[in-house]
């Protein structure tokens, strides 16, 4: 007797039946204890089902800063940790490791895992939103993601263990987008003993008297170069506090390292590349707003101050703080770099530009 075929309905009933006797949040519990983590630990096995249509990034500063992919599958979040964060163009892949399960009230966590827990460290949504599922198998997962920072397509496929990597299919939003330079000389003023006449088409910053450094930062990470495009080591915990402050936004940083109250700060008063698109062209003005926008602010950077038009008042400040003068810059002005260029104009705010010693040329 010849048995009877079963449905396709039959068996994926039967397969939804055995994944749900499964428990597929052990691994999650058994990491966490519900008495010391602030984090969502569910008692039950049983997991309840969404709509398969909801994807989070959360920012992990634990012990090595990543980005913590997740996509809602099946009543749990799918789970990946990207050291790099998404890559933002299908010329790169970026590693993505392939951890627990978590439960959908993950999707909306951020707090502080404390030390000694597994995972320790500040966890924080970097983007949420919906996504779409062209392909999901053991091996490769093909998604559309729609965020408030990230959109398009992405597929992660396994290389091996628990290793994956994730890869853009789609070009990015911006289709003239294009990656950091490799080294950037910085632009640097003229010397001038008196403030421009036309001060209404300046603007003035303090001059710092310290030593330049130019910052590239791109997933989270952050290298430096000196005034002469030089690669350089900067300040120890600088670059990864740095890189963890803008994330996943890559960006070119142009600044110095001042003493200010006896400890070391790295002053940021410009910006050459955000977001995949060079800033050289446009004017300073919209340079800083751009750079204000950031709010990079934290115990070893500071974005140093610019103030249109009373240059006067700003040098009188500067000789009062005992800096060495002011730096002014036209703002309609581009980024001329490697240039000693008339649109920035160094003017002390002594005879000497700084007490006991001679004007600092490092802008």
């Amino acid at each position: 007797m010849t048995p009877k075929k079963r449905k396709s309905t039959d068996v994926d009933d039967e397969k939804d039946e055995k994944d749900a006797e499964r428990d597929r949040l052990a691994e999650y519990r058994g990491r966490r204890d519900p008495g010391r983590t602030p984090e969502p630990v569910p008692r039950e096995a049983a997991v309840p089902r969404g709509d398969d249509d909801t994807f989070v990034v959360q920012e992990h500063h634990a012990s090595s800063l990543h980005w913590d992919l997740r996509l809602e599958r099946d009543g749990v979040l799918v789970s990946w940790a990207v050291p790099k964060g998404l890559p933002w163009s299908p010329d790169t892949n970026h590693l993505a490791v392939h951890t627990e399960d978590h439960p959908l009230e993950y999707a909306t966590f951020e707090g502080e895992i404390p030390r000694g827990e597994y995972g320790a460290g500040t966890m924080t949504i970097w983007d949420s939103g919906t996504y779409e599922t062209e392909k999901w198998s053991e091996r490769e997962v093909k998604i559309v993601i729609h965020g408030a920072r990230v959109s398009g397509r992405y597929v992660l496929f396994r290389t091996g263990g628990k290793n994956w990597m994730i890869h853009r299919m789609d070009p990015p939003a911006d289709p003239e987008a294009e990656p950091l330079p490799e080294a950037l000389r910085p632009m640097r003023p003229v010397e001038r003993n008196r403030l421009p006449r036309d001060q209404d088409a300046w603007a003035f910053e303090f001059a710092w008297g310290g030593r330049r450094l130019v910052a590239y930062v791109e997933g989270g990470r952050t290298r430096f170069t000196d005034d002469r495009g030089r690669a350089v080591d900067g300040p120890g915990g600088l670059g990864s506090r740095l890189g963890a402050a803008l994330g996943a936004r890559p960006a070119l940083l142009d600044g110095e390292l001042a003493v200010l109250e006896g400890r070391e700060i790295y002053m940021i008063y410009d910006m050459g590349h955000l977001d995949g698109r060079s800033l050289l062209e446009v004017p300073y003005r919209e340079r800083r707003e751009r750079l204000d926008a950031l709010e990079l602010s934290g115990a070893r950077w500071q974005t140093a101050p610019w103030f249109p038009g009373d240059g006067d008042a700003v040098r009188d400040a500067a000789a009062g703080q005992g800096l060495p003068g002011v730096v002014a810059k036209r703002l309609d002005s581009g980024y001329e770099p490697g240039e000693e260029s008339d649109a920035w104009r160094f003017v002390p705010g002594s005879p000497t530009g700084r007490p006991g010693g001679r004007p600092s040329r490092r802008r």
